[in-house]
């Protein structure tokens, strides 16, 4: 079983390289790489094509929803995992997740890894925060080490689904353009379309150097926190916390989520959505 990694990028070499450094090194298989480069005059065109690595193109950013889009368009697996070209994955990753696959009774599903980070990781342990102090060996021996249980997942990266999971939601939302809440909203789009397994395999690690292709300084986000509830009246916290029961931390997995469970909190909760939804509607 083979996997279709797909990575957008954004004249981000030196993190790129590394990245698939730690594909070629780490993974057990062989796996379909689609790569799409905005931009890329930096080195990165070159670099992949000299190195023969599949990619698609755009002469200028197009925002991480369309670039995942269009790399899908040259995937061939029936497995499609989205990853972030400022990661390092662990020793063996892929046969963790493999093995996961294989237990799903059908393709109603998300899995994802785990980010190991400085900070805002959902596990917090430090192996440097650049390419430059990054102790690997530090990062592998963890991995084999610790305990954490699978938990309870809720839209980060790394994530798998199936083909035809993605055929049937239409990928990325591309009015999240250039990404903000994109994420939450595929996990949205998959609930509404009877998924209730969102799991994070605890041994399938990766380390995030701190979200280095949020673009500081290139980008201008879009409000996605907003665009979200304008788009289904309620929050990505709102969603995260009483659907995907994940909110952030590290929560034992839950086998096939219910729904939410509508208690005094939850009421509150949604009676806030509802009025921020009133004044962004009034105040446009």
């Amino acid at each position: 079983m083979n996997l279709s990694i797909i990575v957008p990028t954004y004249n981000n070499i030196k993190y790129l390289k590394f990245f698939l450094s730690s594909i070629k090194k780490n993974s057990y298989y062989h796996h379909d790489l689609v790569v799409h480069i905005n931009d890329g005059s930096d080195g990165t065109l070159n670099y992949i094509l000299n190195n023969k690595i599949k990619y698609t193109h755009s002469n200028k950013n197009i925002g991480l929803c369309s670039s995942m889009n269009k790399a899908f368009s040259l995937t061939t697996s029936d497995y499609i995992l989205y990853a972030h070209d400022d990661m390092y994955f662990c020793k063996d990753w892929d046969k963790y997740l493999i093995n996961e696959i294989k237990k799903q009774k059908n393709n109603l599903y998300y899995l994802s890894g785990i980010n190991v980070s400085t900070k805002f990781g959902l596990i917090n342990y430090d192996c440097g925060d650049n390419i430059e102090s990054f102790n690997e060996d530090r990062f592998l021996k963890f991995c084999i080490n610790d305990t954490t249980p699978d938990i309870q997942s809720s839209h980060w990266a790394p994530h798998l689904i199936h083909r035809e999971l993605w055929n049937k939601i239409g990928g990325f939302s591309e009015e999240f353009n250039p990404g903000d809440g994109s994420d939450p909203d595929l996990c949205m789009k998959l609930w509404l379309n009877n998924v209730r397994i969102f799991k994070a395999i605890s041994k399938f690690k990766v380390y995030h150097f701190n979200s280095l292709t949020s673009r500081k300084g290139k980008v201008k986000l879009n409000n996605g926190t907003k665009m979200f509830l304008l788009k289904y009246g309620i929050n990505p916290r709102f969603f995260r916390k009483y659907f995907l029961r994940g909110n952030n931390s590290v929560i034992p997995f839950i086998e096939n989520l219910s729904e939410p469970k509508k208690d005094i909190n939850f009421y509150i909760d949604l009676v806030k959505c509802k009025l921020k939804l009133f004044f962004h509607k009034i105040f446009k």
